[in-house]
């Protein structure tokens, strides 16, 4: 393993190179594996970060302009996971590394707190959980997000979470203060609800039940919460009585939205779940070479079917489309879906 350029990459490629900017700190990164259930087979590299907030390059369309990564990597292990490229820039393998070998931004919340604090902060909203989740198993052992809420909450400063990770529960308390002080918006990423094919395509996750229980939980907390019904699966969720099932599951849980994302595979991403999909259906690898050919995008032909499927079911049991970042219900800014990448899909978390 190689970790030299930790002190000299681009931070989260997805979201926007630094070119020659450090990542990190000269300080010793600390590596730490801990011989527990929910850790094991994984291993920690805990890093000062030099900066938290990220500037999002206008020519990624996104629909907000500064995200905070506390992580890089994930043990969601999602095999479709978009983000998998970046560790290729940490001299890491986009398969297992990523899955395992997770960097840690020990510092995060008290740099966000200075970062905030400069005069040429601006308020600006920022999304967070649009490169990995910061709701990932880490969390539990780190802590960094109450302190990452606070600096911003201090602030009265508008923000975004998008995950998979019921662990974002613990914090709760945090959310419903920070909504009263600012705009908050949370978005819960479920997008099919077959446990057989979550067991295999997101090992790492909480059950899509287990999911759509957080966004119940949320909803009572008076917390608004849309879903991002990522990623439809070409060939394996995507029939007329899964996107049925699935969304009439999202609305039972009280979301209020839901916006389908399909499949997308970026290189990194793409290589893994090409193997993936040869273990375990090996009769669709032609059919998705013809879907996918060499791009990473389903045709836009499929996009807006299902889109059109899920817009229909979301009114027929009473819920729609996630509104833009900027729109606003009942005073609290709700999530960014995603952010389109380079294509007509936006982005799928992991």
């Amino acid at each position: 393993m190689r970790w030299d350029n930790l002190t000299g990459d681009a931070e989260d490629g997805a979201e926007g190179g630094r070119g020659a900017l450090a990542l990190f700190g000269t300080d010793t990164v600390v590596t730490r594996t801990f011989d527990t259930p929910e850790f094991r087979g994984i291993t920690f590299h805990e890093v000062r970060a030099r900066t938290i907030l990220n500037r999002v390059p206008g020519a990624s369309r996104m629909p907000f302009e500064w995200t905070v990564n506390p992580y890089r990597g994930c043990s969601h292990a999602c095999v479709y996971c978009f983000a998998r490229k970046t560790h290729s820039y940490l001299g890491l393998d986009t398969g297992l590394d990523f899955d395992s070998r997770i960097v840690v931004k020990t510092n995060a919340p008290e740099l966000l707190r200075k970062e905030l604090a400069s005069p040429r902060w601006t308020g600006a909203h920022v999304a967070m959980g649009t490169n990995v989740d910061c709701y990932q198993r880490a969390e539990g052992r780190y802590r960094l997000m109450p302190g990452i809420i606070g600096a911003l909450r201090e602030r009265a400063n508008p923000f975004s979470i998008l995950t998979k990770g019921t662990l974002i529960l613990r914090d709760l308390p945090l959310l419903a203060a920070a909504a009263r002080e600012t705009d908050v918006g949370v978005s819960v990423s479920v997008g099919f609800t077959d446990a057989a094919l979550w067991r295999t395509v997101e090992p790492g996750t909480p059950s899509p039940a287990a999911r759509l229980g957080a966004v119940r939980a949320l909803a009572d907390a008076g917390i608004e919460c849309g879903v991002l019904m990522a990623p439809v699966i070409p060939f394996l969720s995507d029939s007329p009585e899964q996107l049925r099932d699935t969304v009439r599951a999202v609305a039972a849980a009280g979301a209020v939205s839901v916006t389908p994302l399909v499949l997308h595979l970026r290189p990194g991403a793409r290589e893994w779940f090409a193997a993936w999909l040869e273990r375990h259906h090996p009769q669709l690898v032609g059919r998705y070479a013809r879907m996918y050919g060499d791009g990473a995008y389903a045709p836009t032909w499929y996009q807006r079917r299902i889109t059109r499927q899920v817009h229909e079911l979301a009114a027929e049991f009473g819920i729609g489309p996630a509104r833009p970042a900027t729109a606003r219900r009942g005073g609290r800014r709700q999530a960014p879906a995603g952010p389109p990448p380079e294509g007509p899909v936006q982005l799928v978390l992991g």
